[in-house]
C-alpha cells in the first residue's frame, strides 16, 4: 500500500470526524501496486445508515481529503446498505 502513516491518520481522521466511527474506509485501485509509482487516491467508505444525498458527501470528503494532502486528488466511493 502506498500511503504513509500520516495520510493513512488523516484518512481516518477525516473519515470519523464526517461519519462517526462506525464507517470503514478501504483503499483500493492503484496505490494497492507497491511497485506502481503516482497515481489518485481511491477510497471505498462503508456505511451502516442511508446517506441522503450521496454525491453531496463523497464531492465533500474528496475536497477535504485533497486539502490535507497538499492536492493530491482523492476518489471516493460510498456504499451503505440501502444504497
Amino acid at each position: 500500500m502506498r500511503l504513509t502513516d500520516t495520510q493513512r491518520q488523516t484518512i481516518q481522521r477525516i473519515i470519523t470526524d464526517e461519519l462517526g466511527p462506525a464507517a470503514t474506509v478501504k483503499l483500493f485501485g492503484s496505490r494497492l501496486d507497491d511497485t506502481a509509482r503516482g497515481g489518485d487516491i481511491d477510497l471505498y467508505v462503508e456505511l451502516e445508515e442511508p446517506v441522503e444525498h450521496p454525491a453531496q458527501l463523497s464531492a465533500r470528503l474528496s475536497v477535504r481529503f485533497m486539502r490535507a494532502m497538499q492536492g493530491r486528488k482523492v476518489d471516493v466511493l460510498l456504499s451503505s446498505e440501502s444504497q
